[in-house]
């Protein structure tokens, strides 16, 4: 039917949230193959992570914890899911935990379901909006009986990566888990847990694995594993965080296919974070501003533009003529109705697509 036809396909994709997630066409074969309801569930005998063929039980055993170097792994529905699992496996309602300003609104919601108060680390405000993990021991000691630590690595706003191997050294001097929201990390840049040294990393799927999810994991150190991973009295073999299961069909299977260019992708990371360098001093030259770290480490950019903003307080097609403006050169991803400010993705997009990114730009501002 025609309005379920995807209008933006072929477009030039700069946004954050599908830039790591397009399938590979692997994927799309398997997401054809796999697509009615729950697919996997014929092949499983209770345990959807001991499915052996297709082989789901290798995927998740082995192949994911050798990809983060972590000592298990386990699937969730997202990263806001995997949140949520471990704040209720870990905490008792009324626990504090010690979270990030930048932090996705997800966490908050997470901990809230979870019935725990929140602290947050303030960030460095404006321009930058870093994150200084060593002010997360002042939190620390402000609230002795925190329960969990959380970094978001890099935050989603302003693709910030604060240190989080040395707040790995600050959590363990306290003897206080800490976890990583890596939904923007896993699948685009190497990624070495035992390396950061943190109990946990969250991983997005369908935001940085190249999988249409919903889909994610938990990457964690073995000790979690029994209690993250614990199963239902009544029913043995079925996960009580995870509702029994996860990905039942075409999410789990995305992912597995996608996974092998995944796993060559991230290689290429230093080559991402220089094109995206590239592309913050080419918008700067023509009047905008990149807020966050500088030089910038990761594809993820927020861009202030009072140049965009003043011409549409007299255009015609008011703030939305930017998205207007860049839909006509096949070009998608910046919110309607944004212009005084916005998100955008350099993440996998070649360097000549860019190239007219950044042409068109310059002409809406001569125009």
């Amino acid at each position: 039917m025609e309005e379920f036809k995807r209008k933006t396909k072929g477009m030039i994709n700069l946004n954050p949230l599908q830039t790591g997630g397009l399938l590979t066409e692997e994927a799309r074969k398997a997401l054809i193959e796999w697509g009615d309801g729950y697919s996997v569930c014929d092949f499983c005998s209770g345990d959807l992570e001991k499915i052996k063929n297709p082989p789901i039980e290798d995927f998740i055993s082995k192949a994911l914890p050798e990809f983060i170097e972590a000592e298990a792994v386990i699937l969730t529905n997202g990263a806001r899911e995997g949140k949520f699992m471990i704040f209720h496996a870990l905490t008792k309602p009324g626990d504090i935990i010690i979270v990030d300003q930048n932090a996705h609104y997800t966490t908050f919601v997470a901990a809230e379901r979870a019935g725990l108060k929140i602290k947050e680390v303030p960030n460095s405000g404006y321009p930058e909006y870093k994150i200084n993990v060593e002010d997360y021991r002042k939190a620390i000691e402000e609230n002795e009986n925190a329960a969990l630590l959380l970094l978001t690595w890099p935050d989603g706003n302003y693709g910030n990566l604060a240190d989080a191997k040395r707040l790995a050294e600050i959590a363990q001097e306290y003897k206080i888990p800490l976890i990583l929201n890596g939904a923007y990390a896993v699948g685009r840049m190497p990624v070495n847990l035992k390396e950061l040294g943190a109990d946990f990393i969250i991983a997005s799927g369908h935001k940085s694995m190249a999988s249409s999810g919903p889909i994610g994991f938990i990457g964690m150190k073995k000790k979690w594993q029994e209690k993250i991973a614990r199963k239902s009295e009544r029913y043995k073999q079925k996960n009580i965080e995870a509702l029994g299961c996860t990905a039942r069909g075409a999410s789990i299977m995305t992912l597995m296919a996608s996974f092998p260019k995944v796993k060559e992708r991230v290689k290429n990371w230093n080559e991402e974070v220089e094109k995206a360098r590239w592309v913050s001093r080419e918008m700067e030259k023509i009047g905008m501003k990149q807020l966050g770290e500088k030089p910038h480490n990761h594809d993820l950019m927020f861009f202030e533009s009072e140049n965009l903003f003043k011409i549409s307080q007299t255009h015609r097609e008011g703030s939305f003529f930017l998205y207007k403006e860049l839909s006509k050169n096949n070009i998608w991803g910046i919110k309607p109705g944004l212009t005084k400010n916005f998100k955008v993705s350099t993440f996998g997009v070649e360097k000549k697509d860019l190239e007219k990114v950044l042409k068109t730009f310059k002409e809406i501002l001569n125009q």
